[in-house]
């Protein structure tokens, strides 16, 4: 009987190529300058961000992290952390139409074009009219609070439209994305010292 040892060789190489970029993304993210670039550069990396993010929940270990958040964590952070970022993932890729954070919408009709009950369409099913929650987040960088809403629709259909930017306000909305999804691929990280 072989034993599977975690990471495996491919995992490793996965792990620290995807941690990497984050963490290089985060930082940028991070630092005030990045919110003077333009709205298409800020959203190609904070594409890039939920890309990788999404990737990095299909090992094994973070599972079971978002697992023990869902189970000991305020309420919805685990959900917050792997469906809603997962939702919104698709449809940064799924609907590449879209230059900016503040542009990306989609509708129920949209969301279903080519085959009904996947990721976003099961997100929108199950949150819909669901309450807003609130966060604050420390901001070390610059010392102060932020505060942030996550609002669900109260409506999914073929004629609204759902966007983004309404769920998730595009700088605070970052800054708590940011920070959960660092907190959660940080639990993964060897420490040496």
């Amino acid at each position: 009987m072989t034993v599977e040892l975690r990471p495996s060789e491919a995992e490793v190489i996965f792990l620290n190529l995807a941690y990497n970029k984050f963490y290089d993304i985060h930082e940028e993210v991070s630092n005030d300058t990045f919110w003077e670039k333009s709205p298409q550069y800020r959203f190609q990396r904070i594409k890039n961000a939920f890309e990788i993010y999404s990737e990095i929940l299909n090992y094994e270990p973070v599972k079971w992290v978002i697992e023990s958040i869902k189970e000991k964590r305020p309420p919805m952070e685990g959900e917050l952390g792997s469906e809603l970022f997962k939702c919104i993932r698709n449809m940064l890729s799924h609907f590449p139409f879209f230059d900016s954070w503040n542009e990306v919408w989609v509708n129920k009709s949209l969301v279903n074009w080519y085959k009904k009950g996947q990721t976003i369409d099961k997100f929108f099913v199950k949150y819909i009219g669901k309450e807003d929650i609130k966060y604050r987040i420390w901001d070390a960088n610059n010392r102060q609070m932020s505060y942030v809403t996550i609002s669900f629709p109260k409506e999914y259909n073929d004629k609204n439209k759902i966007y983004l930017k309404d769920i998730l306000p595009e700088r605070e909305g970052l800054k708590f994305s940011f920070t959960l999804m660092r907190r959660i691929i940080d639990t993964q990280v060897l420490y040496e010292g």
